[in-house]
């Protein structure tokens, strides 16, 4: 949930020590069965740790990321060069990630995520000047620590277990958001704006011990002897974007993929353009709206800890995807009349629940349209979907608030979901006369 990022860290900072205790005590509630079958699941509690870790590190970087910027002397302009310099390199560098991920391994491929985001830190700690905070970004060519953990997660559990698993995945995000958000907050302003730096550098390297201490070096499943186009995949270069497109010409691939990219993005774009909403459409102040970003963390908790468990296993990955197809409309039509802050939380719910559930449904869907030796490729396909929403979101975000206002999102949100619910329907009807 991450609207622009330096802002949405900067008021996340401003949290209430009470709903901090309170987003704590869930998160652990969340992690207790996790904890309960560590010795069963090893390699997979270790992931769920190290990834909290990762995400922690990083938003602890992005708490003070705005002040940081300022005191160098960037204005708003050259900070949104910044920013699109960071999201096209996150672009870029998803595809060719999870391609190394398939050549290497899926461990080689978290441990390059987790040196690239310490010699990330290890920049930004000592940028003293413009050109260093830009050549602290490019290291983020390779910082995909959560894709890189659905990875893992996609090799080691079953297809029934997957999407329960990419849940949990998600509350670590969560409970990452508010703990680095905090964590940075405090530690810039009680010991400097670089401290938080160290710490994460700190950070990102006991994520790499970790990785190399509980997994091995291979984590995909030897189900089944590769077919010449998949050793033809696999000898292929990491940089063979041409291979990349060869996955969409799977069963229902280009059809889920589709869904992904276009059923997240009118909400993608109000939540980019939220920083500027909640002063001129909601009129909250900064605490106001720290308060309302930690009742989104809390809603996400809930969602991705407990809802999505309990969904994936009573009902189909299909059902759901339509469920958060028609939700997601409910949401449009609610946005097209809202006025204040209080209508904004009622739905947020339904909101949060659409982005978290088919974020889930749809990689756990793709991943299994793939073979084996694809996973990591796609789940690199799809880290660049949110980059991709970052980079061009400002420009059609602010068209569409400054000429229309907050209904055109909703709007446009109901009329996506409803020619999404329209083609999945198709789509099904397709897969089953084949």
């Amino acid at each position: 949930m991450r609207c622009s990022t330096g802002k949405f860290c900067q008021i996340a900072t401003t949290m209430h020590p009470v709903y901090l205790l309170w987003f704590f005590l869930i998160g652990a509630t969340e992690l207790i069965p996790l904890v309960l079958v560590f010795h069963r699941y090893r390699n997979i509690a270790s992931l769920y740790v190290s990834a909290t870790v990762d995400i922690s590190c990083l938003f602890m970087q992005f708490a003070v990321t705005p002040q940081l910027t300022k005191r160098l002397g960037l204005d708003t302009v050259a900070f949104g060069y910044l920013q699109t310099f960071f999201g096209i390199l996150q672009l870029l560098g998803g595809p060719v990630f999870g391609r190394f991920s398939d050549q290497y391994g899926p461990r080689a491929a978290l441990a390059l995520s987790f040196l690239s985001s310490s010699l990330f830190y290890l920049i930004l700690a000592f940028s003293t000047s413009i050109p260093f905070l830009f050549l602290s970004r490019l290291p983020c060519f390779f910082m995909h620590g959560l894709p890189g953990a659905q990875m893992i997660i996609t090799d080691l559990t079953t297809d029934r277990e997957r999407a329960d698993s990419l849940g949990v995945l998600g509350l670590c995000f969560g409970i990452g958001i508010i703990i680095g958000s905090s964590i940075g907050g405090f530690l810039a302003t009680r010991y400097g704006l670089y401290t938080p730096s160290f710490f994460a550098l700190a950070g990102s390297l006991l994520s790499f011990m970790m990785v190399m201490a509980f997994f091995p070096a291979q984590t995909k499943q030897k189900k089944q002897e590769l077919t010449s186009e998949q050793k033809t995949s696999k000898s292929s270069s990491v940089f063979n974007f041409s291979e990349l497109g060869r996955l969409m010409k799977f069963p229902g691939v280009t059809a889920i993929f589709t869904i992904k990219i276009l059923s997240g993005f009118p909400i993608g774009l109000f939540m980019i353009m939220f920083p500027i909403t909640s002063v001129d459409f909601f009129g909250l102040d900064t605490a106001g709206s720290g308060y309302l970003m930690s009742y989104f963390g809390i809603l996400q908790l809930v969602i991705q800890g407990v809802l999505v468990s309990l969904l994936v296993r009573r009902f189909s990955e299909d059902a759901l995807l339509s469920l958060t197809m028609v939700v997601s409309m409910a949401v449009g039509l609610a946005m097209m009349v809202m006025t204040n802050v209080f209508h904004f939380c009622i739905i947020a719910i339904p909101m949060i629940f659409v982005l978290c559930i088919s974020g889930v449904i749809t990689d756990s869907i793709l991943t299994k349209s793939v073979p084996p030796s694809d996973t990591g490729a796609m789940l690199g396909i799809c880290a660049s979907i949110q980059p991709f929403t970052r980079t061009i979101g400002p420009t059609i975000g602010g068209y569409l608030y400054k000429h229309y206002g907050v209904p055109s999102f909703g709007f446009f949100n109901l009329i996506v979901s409803l020619l999404l619910l329209i083609y999945f329907f198709r789509v099904q009807d397709s897969r089953k006369k084949t």
